[in-house]
């Protein structure tokens, strides 16, 4: 019987708010969906360290003739340089750092550069005398690169020591900045939505002020009494966080799985398994703050 009466008054509160109800719904549905992206999208960043960076490599640049850095002043590094730099990068000093090392001479490197830009505008430009020949390092944790940097930048031989992560860092960088604007937009929405929950909530209570105040003088109790304001917020929010749950499922799977996948093979994209492991804390996302929310403005505006 009881059960029945919260129904029915959940019922009655959901067709009396119908517009509030639909505002509440839409600003979860919105705020969720920006707060899932910004989930998957640190889950495709984290995709994407776990394969760059382990291909990533130093390169050790040797001078050539027409190199202008300050260790190149006698010219092209000669086999003594060459003989020095690959002693030390197997020296037991690197060795706890470096995991592979091999060397990329000229010819191998023209080779790559052609393979590389092959059908752009670059192929074909330079001459394999025009690219220097290099060490190429595999480290065991790429994330120590500059030991390397620091240990080679001086070398006689030398030119210039690069490693790949820096630029893999600035892709990182915007893609945690693209996260971080997700997440403020989504903060922003949920602000939206607990002040909409609680209007919603109080005008349900305002409206219903006679029928509570009966419920009071028979003896129900704060929480019965409460219980279907909450419940009227819960339901709009999880109705809100299961759209929103349904439209990143469907972005990743129409666009990511069936489109972008087949256009980007170089590493792992994310799927709709992980969309499957974010919805749940979606959904326990907007239960909790159509919950918290409504029992804060009951608090303070259900006087009967």
């Amino acid at each position: 019987m009881r059960f029945q009466f919260v129904l029915s008054e959940i019922g009655a509160g959901l067709r009396r708010n119908f517009s509030m109800v639909v505002s509440v719904i839409l600003v979860t549905f919105v705020s969720l969906t920006f707060v899932g992206a910004a989930a998957l999208l640190q889950v495709q960043i984290s995709h994407m360290k776990n394969f760059w960076y382990e291909k990533v490599q130093v390169a050790i640049y040797l001078c050539m003739d027409q190199s202008e850095s300050p260790s190149c002043t006698s010219g092209a590094a000669t086999d003594a340089q060459k003989k020095t730099i690959a002693n030390a990068l197997n020296s037991d000093e690197l060795k706890p750092y470096v995991e592979k090392v091999y060397f990329e001479n000229q010819s191998e490197a023209y080779k790559h550069f052609q393979e590389q830009f092959k059908g752009t505008s670059l192929e074909g430009t330079v001459t394999p005398k025009q690219l220097p020949e290099s060490f190429r390092v595999k480290l065991v944790d790429p994330e120590k690169y500059e030991i390397i940097r620091e240990y080679f930048a001086s070398q006689p031989g030398v030119e210039e020591v690069q490693d790949q992560n820096e630029w893999l860092d600035q892709l990182f960088s915007l893609m945690n900045v693209a996260t971080a604007v997700s997440l403020g937009v989504a903060v922003i929405m949920l602000v939206c939505a607990i002040l909409l929950v609680g209007t919603t909530i109080r005008l349900s209570a305002f409206s219903r002020r006679r029928e509570t105040g009966i419920m009071r003088l028979v003896g129900a109790s704060n929480g019965f009494i409460q219980l279907p304001f909450v419940l009227e917020g819960v339901i709009a929010a999880a109705i809100g966080a299961v759209l929103a749950s349904g439209a990143l499922w469907a972005l990743v799977h129409y666009f990511v799985e069936n489109w972008l996948r087949n256009r980007v093979t170089s590493f792992s994209l994310i799927g709709t398994t992980d969309v499957l492991w974010v919805a749940p804390g979606l959904l326990v996302l907007g239960i909790l703050v159509a919950a918290i929310s409504s029992v804060v403005t009951l608090r303070r505006y259900l006087k009967v």
